[in-house]
């Protein structure tokens, strides 16, 4: 099993270097997909990674607040079938 995985890791980690072999070795003068990296692009994408965590713990906290009201509910109808009220 170990063997196994290991050589199945090995050919994955050669295939990504063959795709990423000729992109890296590509001349571009150091320019992304965008183009020339300046100021306002990091500052955009660093404003939208803070934006992406932000929105990720609201909605995780939405979610989680629901299944917790759920949760409870539940619990109470299971303690009222209990006492037959």
């Amino acid at each position: 099993m170990r063997v196994r995985f290991l050589a199945i890791s090995a050919l994955a980690l050669l295939f990504g270097f063959a795709l990423a072999a000729p992109v890296l070795a590509k001349p571009n003068n150091g320019e992304g997909l965008v183009g020339e990296t300046d100021d306002k692009i990091i500052t955009f994408f660093s404003l939208g990674v803070v934006v992406f965590f932000f929105l990720v713990v609201c909605l995780g906290s939405f979610i989680q607040s629901q299944l917790e009201k759920r949760k409870q509910r539940r619990k109470a109808a299971e303690l009222l079938q209990r006492t037959g009220w």
